[in-house]
């Protein structure tokens, strides 16, 4: 499958979707693959107008946020052209890492849309989103999330910045667990903020 290049800017920032297998001669399907892409379109227009004054730390407003929610809950893996037997689903038949693809869908100072395509037992490790509220859907499968969230009033050895995973070398800091469970699709958009909702967070599939 591959990846289609919709608009582009001279500063490098892209919209790509991905391309369905459509025969051009149907109007049936020509129908259902505009469809399709106007679920992703109406993804990136309403994140263009949720994050239109965002930045660091930036959280948008509780009907906002209900808003793009909706939106995310609405869409399927047909939309962006995925399916279960793709090549980037499959078990590695050795003993090697599971390799994760990312598809990059649009990048821009205010946000960015990418979609992570995980085979069985892959990883995406430990990590956190400084000063970022992300918004994040399961197409189909199931993963397991576990994500933590800084005890912001436990005493400790150097002072943190809550927004980051990195902060104390020589010190600890106590977090607490915010989610350690499975989820199967279809379920409900999650939501990760700054400080809040399980902003360190690992995934397997």
């Amino acid at each position: 499958m591959g990846i289609e290049r919709i608009e582009a800017d001279r500063k490098g920032k892209d919209y790509f979707e991905l391309r369905n297998e459509t025969n051009s001669k149907s109007a049936k399907k020509n129908r259902r693959r505009q469809r399709k892409m106007s679920r992703v379109q109406k993804l990136y227009e309403t994140c263009k107008e949720v994050f239109a004054f965002g930045g660091n730390g930036f959280v948008p407003p509780p009907t906002d946020i209900e808003r793009l929610q909706s939106v995310l809950d609405s869409l399927r893996k047909a939309d962006v052209g995925l399916r279960p037997n793709m090549p980037f689903f499959r078990m590695s038949a050795t003993d090697q890492v599971p390799k994760i693809t990312y598809l990059h869908l649009y990048e821009c100072e205010k946000f960015s849309i990418g979609i992570f395509c995980l085979p069985p037992s892959a990883v995406i490790p430990l990590h956190n989103h400084p000063g970022m509220t992300v918004f994040s859907k399961l197409l189909f499968g199931t993963m397991h999330i576990k994500s933590y969230d800084w005890v912001v009033d436990a005493p400790c050895k150097t002072t943190a910045n809550v927004n980051d995973l990195n902060t104390q070398p020589n010190g600890v800091q106590l977090a607490k667990v915010k989610v350690d469970s499975n989820f199967t699709a279809p379920c409900k958009t999650s939501i990760l903020y700054p400080a809040d909702g399980g902003n360190m967070h690992c995934f397997t599939a």
